[in-house]
């Protein structure tokens, strides 16, 4: 017996040993990576010295002796700390994910190749003017410097994930910051998804009225009334499956829910107390981790600049320098067109166009999968854009026999100079300078919000297709591309999109909310991110004559929900302290607790209170109450409450209360009862999901904000590592936004943020502020992996300073470059 228990101490010892040694193998290996901020560095390719000077957030402070130089260095620092999501993004891209994960992302590379993103990014690099192109030869040029680094100094394949995924890694190339930017682009676009979505609800609903309800228009005039679907495209199925593809973590096409968002506003110098200007801007964006953005001051022969950059762009994408702040926000520009193509049926390899039929452009495309046999994809296009297949975006849903389906998009240009827009918008030094380098910028579309120290500016910025006054479903619904009137005569002149200087009010802003009230086809869009938001934006901007930095700050960091003060007492006016007081431990007893709490709540969304759970938990269940029943498994592709079709039921606009009726129940249901149903529905599963007490609840704990790894954080283990979880306030209508998943598991979670966030004072520009979701390094070993989170979390920020003296005061590191002599 002694024997035995002498054996199983050393087995287990020899356990522990191995398990032991087998993670500090791991560290170590995962360490190598982890750059040193603290060195000197002898690179080819730079004309003098360059310093990167960290400051204690690992914000990089470029200074070099030409602009070649700066570019040189930032695509080091970039690569230094995010070379694994750079890869990511440009393979991406490429449509070339498979030749790591396998079969996992066939289907998104199959979509990306039919998009031919990367081929139309390297035919736009022609078509950039001579410094832009010089800018991106030396930024790519940098990264490859790294990559040599790593290469040569055994620097852990320089990330960790290479450790798991190792592949060679191919030079960097202009093209590649171009394609990333195209990528952008197709994940701020939702137009194509709504399309779809609308016209698979026409087919059910057949009935305009009650379209309109569920898929509401923005309010204001100049609308004009569709036809319904099934009368354009007789041949399609009312009720077909969903035909889409599961959403994966790695796509880069986000649902429409998670489309672009953002506020930005600014305060002219008669509402500014400083008697200067004020900007205020967060970009949304989904939550990863790390972030999409990446911090950075870029010290240029025009002058320094300063904000955020995405990794594998050399441009500061949003911020400021010394003489001037931009914004962006997506302006929800109708920049896609879904056309059904007609297949000749006499030979498959021609569709109709309005002069006859014309051969489908076809190429061959080779997919190669990791551990799998390669895919031959043919690739077609038409004269009106790519053909995709019926797995993606459910087009299988809205396809009638003998037809195929094509995307027109803005940015399926051979010729984007968008890179260009943003290059010359950081030598702008005035509103109307930024406003004309922005004319260059095709896709994707934003409003470009601008401060100088004595202007403020709004433009719409990005290619706006020229659609014919005739066209059949003036965009909003799929339709034939062989008819003259449905296709895109080029696009609108820049000088026509809108914009405002200096409005008699002193500010500017916006919550991607309907900016113009114009017939078709000056409307811009008939689908907007927010109807919301600028309730509540509009009046913290009136509420005071003047306006501040703290002012600002404050305003994006505002939780209170001008969606719950509007809504509930519509949906609770018959069910507030009617009937006798109920026994406790009854529903009726539940219910009537809960809407005591709603009923002394202010619709502050704060993470701590009880409140915003049981109403966000109540409407959920009241729009699919109120839909279930008519659109069947359609309902499952609502999975945010539109807070206007919510209004419209309860008001009965249009005699949309007769959603409130169930179609399959003999009685005639009111919206109070469905109210009331759904509450007790909403109490059922928030007892099941979180128990105890109703005061006892926090809105944090179900809208805990996840910034998780797109690759690794779904992996055991690894994903403790990896993915940053926050308990946060706001919600899907609030300004500081923070949309949630509307998954069945977990609907609540913050997954799409204002992961960028700056306030702009040109007063005093040094006392202007940043921050970004996570931390500036890519590395889940660096201290600097997380350490803005809790920031931002808070609504904190960092100094946003231009002053070298500053960052080298606090500075974590100096890099200095210097270049190899010949």
């Amino acid at each position: 017996m002694a024997t035995v228990f002498r054996w199983l101490i050393r087995i287990a010892s020899g356990l522990i040993f191995l398990i032991v040694a087998a993670f500090v193998l791991t560290y170590y290996f995962a360490s190598r990576s982890l750059p040193d901020y603290d060195q000197t560095l002898r690179v080819a390719g730079i004309s003098a010295p360059v310093e990167i000077v960290r400051d204690n957030a690992d914000v990089p402070h470029i200074f070099g002796e030409t602009d070649d130089d700066v570019f040189y260095a930032l695509g080091l620092a970039h690569a230094q700390d995010r070379l694994w999501q750079m890869t990511m993004l440009r393979r991406t891209a490429q449509g070339r994910l498979s030749e790591l994960f396998g079969r996992r992302t066939v289907s998104l590379d199959s979509l990306i190749r039919r998009l031919a993103l990367y081929p139309l990014a390297q035919s736009s690099v022609d078509a950039l003017d001579a410094r832009t192109q010089s800018a991106l030869r030396a930024y790519a040029a940098g990264v490859n410097a790294w990559i040599g680094q790593v290469n040569d100094g055994a620097r852990g394949r320089g990330a960790p994930e290479m450790w798991l995924f190792n592949h060679a890694i191919a030079p960097w190339q202009p093209a590649d910051s171009v394609a990333i930017i195209k990528l952008m682009a197709l994940q701020l676009s939702s137009h194509l998804e709504e399309e779809v979505l609308r016209a698979r609800t026409s087919l059910i609903l057949n009935d305009d009225d009650r379209l309109n309800d569920i898929l509401p228009t923005a309010p204001g005039d100049g609308i004009a009334a569709l036809p319904s679907y099934a009368s354009l495209m007789p041949g399609v199925p009312r009720y077909a499956p969903n035909t889409r593809m599961a959403f994966d973590p790695m796509s880069p096409v986000v649902p429409r829910a998670h489309a672009g968002a953002s506020n930005a506003w600014a305060a002219g110098p008669s509402r500014s107390a400083t008697g200067s200007t004020l900007l205020a801007n967060d970009p949304h964006l989904g939550l990863t981790a790390p972030s999409i953005w990446y911090l950075a001051r870029v010290e240029l022969e025009a002058g320094g600049v300063i904000g955020g950059t995405i990794p594998g762009v050399p441009v500061v994408m949003v911020g400021r320098s010394d003489a001037l702040g931009w914004g962006i926000t997506s302006s929800y520009l109708d920049d896609q067109d879904v056309y059904i193509e007609e297949v000749n049926p006499s030979d498959a390899s021609q569709y109709r166009t309005p002069d006859g039929w014309a051969d489908f452009e076809t190429r061959d495309s080779i997919i190669r999968i990791k551990d799998a046999p390669s895919v031959t994809l043919q690739l077609q296009w038409t004269q009106n854009g790519p053909v995709l297949p019926p797995d993606q975006y459910d087009l299988g849903t809205i396809r009638p026999p003998g037809h195929v389906t094509a995307l027109g998009w803005t940015a399926l240009s051979d010729r984007d100079t968008t890179i260009q827009a943003a290059m010359n918008l950081m030598r702008a030094r005035t509103v109307e300078e930024g406003i004309a380098a922005a004319e260059d910028y095709v896709a994707p579309s934003q409003m470009l919000t601008l401060a100088d120290r004595n202007s403020v500016g709004l433009k719409l910025i990005g290619h706006v297709p020229n659609r014919d006054a005739d066209h059949v479903t003036q965009g909003r619904l799929p339709h034939f591309g062989y008819l003259p009137q449905n296709r895109w005569d080029g696009r609108r002149p820049y000088a026509e999109n809108p914009e405002w200087i200096d409005p008699v009010g002193g500010i500017v802003g916006n919550t991607n909310n309907k900016v113009v009230d114009a017939p078709f086809p000056g409307h811009v869009s008939f689908m907007w991110g927010d109807s919301q938001r600028i309730h509540r934006w509009r009046r913290l901007m009136q509420a005071r004559e003047v306006h501040t930095r703290d002012s600002f700050i404050e305003a994006q960091s505002d939780t209170v929900s001008h969606t719950a003060r509007s809504i509930l007492p519509l949906i609770g006016a018959d069910l507030w302290f009617t009937g006798e007081a109920a026994p406790d431990g009854t529903p009726e007893k539940r219910r009537q607790d809960a809407l005591s709490l709603l009923a002394e709540w202010n619709g502050e969304m704060n993470e701590h209170l009880p409140e915003p759970l049981i109403y966000s938990a109540w409407l959920r269940a009241l729009q699919d109450r109120l839909i279930r029943d008519e659109l069947g498994p359609l309902a499952r592709e609502f999975t945010h409450v539109e807070p206007l079709f919510i209004d419209r039921v309860y008001r009965d606009t249009g005699g949309a209360s007769v959603w409130c009726d169930v179609l399959q129940s003999a009685p005639v249901e009111t919206c109070s009862d469905i109210a009331r149903m759904a509450l007790d529905d909403a109490l059922i599963w928030i007892d099941e999901t979180y128990g105890g007490a109703l005061e006892s609840l926090r809105w944090g704990d179900a809208h805990e904000a996840t910034h998780d790894h797109p690759v690794l954080g779904e992996a055991p283990v690894l994903s403790w590592f990896v993915n940053i979880r926050q308990s946060t306030s706001g919600g899907d209508n609030t300004l500081m936004r923070g949309r949630t998943s509307g998954a069945p598991g977990a609907p609540f979670r913050n997954v799409h943020a204002a992961a960028y966030r700056g306030v702009y004072d040109f007063a005093d520009p040094d006392s202007s502020v940043f921050i970004i979701s996570t931390g500036q390094s890519g590395h889940p070993l660096s201290r600097h992996y997380d350490d803005l989170g809790d920031l931002w979390r808070r609504g904190e920020y960092i100094p946003m300073s231009l002053d070298p003296a500053l960052a080298r005061g606090g500075a974590v590191g100096i890099t200095v470059l210097e270049p190899v002599q010949d």
